[in-house]
């Protein structure tokens, strides 16, 4: 929240709709950067994955790399519980198509999850350059397993009016003790995202937040209860995407090669670097090099590692308990039965 309350402030400040006093712009409105006072030029360029997913009601033109989520799942492409967004409309699920199925800027899908902001290419501005991180990334230094992920919650941010983003969290630690035990979903992500941060020191390195894909820019519900049961029901979407379980980001069904992007921007993915550190990861050897990366985790605010902290596991729902009662009622959901207890135990582990 921080680090998204920083960007909010830098953009507003760059535009001039903002004012911060001089001495304090440093402190108050720059993202989280490695070294601010070399970080001369913002850029967009970035390394992550990619969620993009070509669908009949998105952009002609929109392209396919993961078919494990159908991201139309959570939007409302008609406004039912919406009344408004910003020009972008709807950034996922294939993306805004434009007149005559929609009015927003016509744009492809540029669903992704950030792992670590570049900025630019250029070292001078405090980037690296692209050569450079082409090199690094495929000559295994970065140990890339495969990825398989499970969106954990579809959440409002504290923009006014606020982003809603689709979270790819770890909802527990993993068990350093019994390194036989599961681990936990999303954990490649925080485990690819530690070794770009020891290797990549360049000084506009960060990260925007937590792991998330922005699904689209000031929302405006039309009521409380209309937001209350657009989250409810995406609440059901979630409840069905845990059942499948974290699944891989492959472009087709025989596709075995779920790895991570290079982005000169959102809409551009340039270049694929497939997973080099591959199942099964619970060899001694192999659990040994993951949980050494996952001890830690990076602190925005004094930008230094730290010990890691992690929400404690949440016991399992009873084996008894019914599809419907374990998905909720659609039905019930819809006419505003809202998701404050499902969502009250979602937050305490986060």
């Amino acid at each position: 929240a921080a680090a998204n309350w920083r960007r909010s402030q830098y953009t507003q400040y760059l535009a001039g709709t903002v004012h911060i006093e001089p001495n304090n712009i440093l402190d108050e409105i720059m993202p989280p950067v490695l070294k601010p006072e070399m970080s001369k030029v913002d850029g967009l360029a970035f390394i992550g994955l990619s969620l993009a997913r070509k669908s009949d009601r998105g952009h002609n033109q929109s392209v396919t790399h993961q078919i494990a989520f159908d991201l139309n799942d959570i939007l409302d492409r008609g406004y039912e519980y919406l009344s408004a967004t910003n020009d972008d409309g709807w950034l996922v699920g294939g993306g805004e198509p434009g007149p005559p199925k929609s009015y927003k800027l016509a744009a492809k899908d540029s669903a992704h999850v950030e792992l670590m902001r570049i900025g630019t290419y250029n070292p001078e501005w405090g980037g690296i350059s692209e050569t450079e991180i082409i090199e690094v990334m495929k000559s295994g230094k970065i140990l890339i397993p495969q990825v398989e992920v499970l969106p954990t919650d579809v959440i409002a941010n504290k923009d006014s009016p606020p982003e809603l983003e689709i979270r790819f969290d770890m909802p527990h630690g993993p068990d350093f003790v019994d390194t036989t035990a599961p681990l936990p979903a999303n954990w490649q992500l925080r485990f690819i995202h530690n070794q770009l941060f020891k290797h990549f020191y360049n000084p506009s390195r960060f990260c925007p937040g937590p792991f998330h894909s922005t699904i689209v820019r000031k929302a405006e519900f039309r009521s409380k209860k209309h937001k209350d049961a657009y989250f409810a029901m995406c609440d059901a979407v979630l409840k069905k995407w845990k059942i499948a379980g974290p699944r891989p980001l492959n472009a087709n069904p025989v596709d075995n090669k779920s790895g991570i992007w290079l982005f000169a921007d959102r809409t551009k993915p340039t270049h694929f670097f497939p997973p080099n550190f591959l199942p099964p990861y619970d060899t001694e050897e192999k659990r040994k090099i993951i949980l050494s990366y996952l001890t830690e985790e990076w602190d925005e605010e004094t930008l230094s590692w730290k010990k890691a902290k992690y929400p404690e596991k949440k016991k399992a729902p009873p084996a008894e308990k019914s599809f419907m009662e374990w998905c909720g009622n659609p039905i019930e959901t819809l006419l505003g039965a809202g998701r404050a207890d499902d969502k009250s135990a979602d937050l305490e582990t986060k």
